[in-house]
């Protein structure tokens, strides 16, 4: 990785689904960190599971056949009920609602240093435009005003399930289908599948598990 990092001749980038306080913080780096509704991160993860091939993942892995990881996957709502109800270490287990909630409060306290800079996901889709530009003059970019409606288009969720082929991070052929990486793309979904009870029960959770002003960020109700 490192080798792939020096070759990049542009100003370098990282991408990381790790934690803030599971990288190196550096003052001469910004840490970008996109929020998003836990029950559409929720959904995502369970549509994402679902395309990968999990023989392909032990053959590279060099782990034996296994019957219990080729089983056929839970249903969602019962992948939900179980992903709301975890107990384990949220440090350990960084896909759970303790673990994004764990990471979403770390990254909502340092908000007000200098080279945190914290995004919505819901935002993104309502006003990607406006996004880009603040990201651009926040990391200090400056780009032709004749190229922001091409590196608009590109960055959009059509534009990219229409290149998934080239872009799904599929390098060694562990998602069964590189299309379905980019499923849906619209904030909501989350909201729309779980009855009035089980609502009830995800904001109970949640609001044991992260302070007020975090939770109302990840809803898209926070400035």
């Amino acid at each position: 990785m490192v080798n792939r990092l020096e070759q990049q001749t542009h100003r370098r980038f990282i991408k990381t689904h790790t934690p803030l306080d599971g990288v190196p913080l550096d003052e001469r780096a910004t840490y970008v960190v996109v929020g998003r509704h836990p029950l559409d991160v929720a959904i995502s993860l369970y549509h994402q599971g679902s395309n990968l091939d999990r023989h392909r993942i032990r053959q590279l892995t060099g782990q034996p056949r296994s019957e219990r990881a080729e089983a056929p996957p839970l249903s969602l709502p019962r992948f939900l009920d179980g992903w709301m109800a975890e107990q384990a270490d949220p440090r350990h287990h960084l896909d759970t609602l303790p673990g994004l909630l764990l990471h979403a409060t770390d990254a909502w306290a340092r908000r007000e240093h200098d080279n945190v800079v914290l995004l919505h996901y819901d935002e993104m889709a309502r006003d990607l435009d406006g996004v880009m530009r603040g990201l651009a003059d926040r990391l200090g970019i400056a780009i032709a005003e004749d190229r922001w409606p091409v590196l608009v288009e590109s960055a959009t969720f059509e534009a990219m399930k229409a290149r998934a082929a080239a872009i799904a991070p599929d390098p060694r052929g562990v998602l069964k289908d590189p299309k379905r990486f980019f499923r849906r793309g619209t904030p909501g979904e989350g909201r729309e599948l779980l009855s009035t009870t089980d609502q009830a029960t995800y904001a109970a959770r949640a609001s044991a598990l992260a302070p007020p002003d975090v939770l109302a960020w990840l809803h898209g109700v926070a400035g």
